[in-house]
């Protein structure tokens, strides 16, 4: 089979927030920023424009869901226990030491886990748990 992961959602509450963090703080490439009925979506991914990207959307702009559900997301969001995403990087302490240096909400710093991956993480401005591995 010839699957690959294309895009992957992120629920953002500020979109210029996420910008900053994404673009300025992470240095992802913005490869799309759109704008519907008071709303944005935003597309970053990787410079140069390959492999997956990650769309920050608002969190409940789905039309199927309900008052309680989207209470329900903004709490979430709010705790950090809504949505995550685990990124890589070629040197994980220098990627850690720049992020922090920003003033990234810091959850773990670089650490050896017992089940065999180096890693950190951070939150994002919506809450969302930002995991870097080492690669």
């Amino acid at each position: 089979m010839d699957i690959n992961l294309h895009h992957t959602f992120l629920p953002q509450d500020d979109p210029d927030a996420a910008l900053a963090f994404y673009r300025d703080v992470i240095g992802f490439e913005v490869r799309n920023d759109v704008g519907y009925g008071g709303m944005r979506w935003i597309t970053v991914g990787p410079a140069g424009g390959a492999g997956t990207s990650i769309v920050l959307h608002p969190p409940a702009a789905d039309p199927g869901i309900t008052d309680d559900e989207r209470r329900t997301i903004t709490e979430m969001m709010a705790k950090g226990t809504y949505a995550s995403v685990v990124l890589s990087a070629d040197d994980l302490d220098s990627a850690f030491e720049r992020i922090q240096a920003a003033g990234a909400d810091v959850v773990q710093e670089p650490i050896d886990q017992d089940y065999g991956v180096r890693d950190c993480a951070f939150r994002d401005p919506a809450g969302n748990m930002v995991r870097i591995q080492q690669r």
